[in-house]
């Protein structure tokens, strides 16, 4: 089993991960959305209470 040797794929293993953490985070903080929230009113509505037809 030529993966019992931790050389070669642990340095792969560090390599890729440097590579994603280098990367990628900028990235995904640069993302801006395209809709801000707006904040609800804590004003509550008035609201007509319901007549029933019968």
């Amino acid at each position: 089993m030529p993966q019992l040797n931790p050389a070669p794929w642990f340095a792969i293993l560090v390599f890729s991960w440097v590579t994603f953490l280098a990367i990628l985070p900028p990235k995904v903080m640069a993302h801006i959305f395209p809709n801000e929230p707006t904040f609800q009113s804590t004003d509550t509505p008035k609201t007509q209470s319901w007549t029933w037809p019968w």
